[in-house]
């Protein structure tokens, strides 16, 4: 799950991070009184669920109060597409408005998981404010990670060795060091998948600031932080993947033509990339779990079949928990009831794959049923090639 940007620092401020002063504003009115008690110039800045937010107009800086509403007018209800968005762009229903700073320098610095290690790491690089990845695809040397123990914490010698490492001297260390063992704290007792502060700034005073702030959660553990789960924001999520959780299924979308629906993590990574050697782009992960319903999976049949995109429909099942019968069942009731107007291929193993087969054969839908797994994606791509 992830929050905005004031969501964030608002955590953030709570284990001692220094952040800009801001309030959030959603009316044009608002950002005038906020403007007004910030008292001088400030920043205004878009509130959406994705970064480079000032490369499509998303921070401007106002001088005064009557500039901010002028720019809220503007901002406020506006699409604002940005690298992370894609084309269809973000709407802005919120903005944050926060005091202006003299910056001396911008720093990235980071928590996030690294799955090679299974630990935490805290990633910092002198290249503050620019996209890391493009920092660590032209100039990987410039990034600096302190791997960290999870029965130990940052250790005081390892957030020294990275405020030295970013060229920080004097006071500034100091408030780094006690920034960066923060951060590290915040992302373990939140379950954060990822804290980003980009740019992190070091002012002409020598505080370190967090300038900017992103987090995401690990959705597994929000049941520990209701708090946390009550700062979602499904404006900002795909209809269809908020529809999805809604019924307890691990649904993701993607930008192909083929609807994926499978029984299992792996299976359903395996069913990708095989739709992807025949040729086609999957249109979305789905997996609707081991011990689905036949509920569960109308459910997620109709949710496949609602992306305007789909032109095919894989069903891909090996019965173990969920059996071949309670699959075809709940595909067969989905499609009674849905007007279903694509190709659907099935390719069914497994506990009563027999029964599985008769449900869908004696269903008024025409089914294409597949003999394994490269035969089911060679019939999905080529029937979604030809709707097209």
């Amino acid at each position: 799950m992830k929050i905005h940007e004031y969501q964030a620092k608002e955590i953030l401020r709570t284990y001692g991070v220094p952040t800009p002063s801001g309030e959030v504003a959603r009316t044009p009115d608002e950002a005038r009184e906020v403007a007004g008690r910030l008292g001088g110039p400030c920043m205004v800045k878009a509130q959406i669920h994705a970064g480079g937010r000032g490369k499509g107009g998303g921070v401007r800086k106002a001088e005064d109060p009557v500039m901010a509403a002028e720019l809220a007018t503007r901002m406020l209800g506006m699409t604002l597409v940005t690298p992370q968005t894609g084309p269809a762009g973000r709407v802005v229903r919120r903005l944050l408005l926060e005091e202006t700073l003299d910056i001396a320098r911008e720093l990235y610095l980071a928590v996030t998981l690294d799955r090679s290690s299974e630990r935490l790491t805290l990633i910092a690089s002198a290249e503050g404010g620019v996209e890391i990845e493009k920092v660590a695809a032209e100039t990987p040397e410039k990034i600096l990670k302190e791997s960290i123990d999870p029965a130990v914490g940052l250790s005081p010698f390892q957030a020294r060795r990275l405020a030295f490492g970013l060229g920080l001297s004097g006071p500034a260390v100091k408030s780094a060091v006690k920034l960066m063992a923060a951060l590290v704290r915040c992302a373990q007792e939140s379950d954060a998948s990822l804290v980003e502060i980009n740019p992190l700034v070091v002012t002409t005073g020598g505080e370190v600031v967090a300038l900017d702030a992103k987090m995401n959660f690990d959705d597994n553990a929000l049941h520990r932080h209701p708090e946390i789960r009550e700062l979602r924001d499904t404006d900002e999520e795909d209809p269809l993947e908020v529809e999805a959780s809604r019924h307890g299924l691990n649904y993701i979308k993607l930008e192909g033509n083929v609807g994926c629906m499978v029984n299992g993590a792996g299976l359903a990574m395996a069913t990708m990339d095989i739709i992807k050697l025949a040729g086609g782009q999957p249109a979305n992960f789905l997996d609707v779990g081991g011990g689905a319903s036949a509920e569960q999976v109308s459910n997620a049949f109709k949710i496949l079949i609602s992306d305007e995109s789909v032109k095919a429909v894989l069903i891909n099942i090996f019965g173990g928990i969920l059996r071949c019968d309670l699959l075809a069942q709940g595909v067969a009731n989905a499609v009674d009831t849905a007007g279903v107007e694509v190709p659907v291929i099935v390719r069914m193993e497994g506990t009563n794959v027999a029964e599985g087969r008769r449900i869908l054969a004696e269903s008024k839908f025409d089914f294409i049923v597949a003999e394994g797994m490269q035969d089911a994606a060679t019939k999905a791509v080529a029937a979604a090639r030809e709707q097209s």
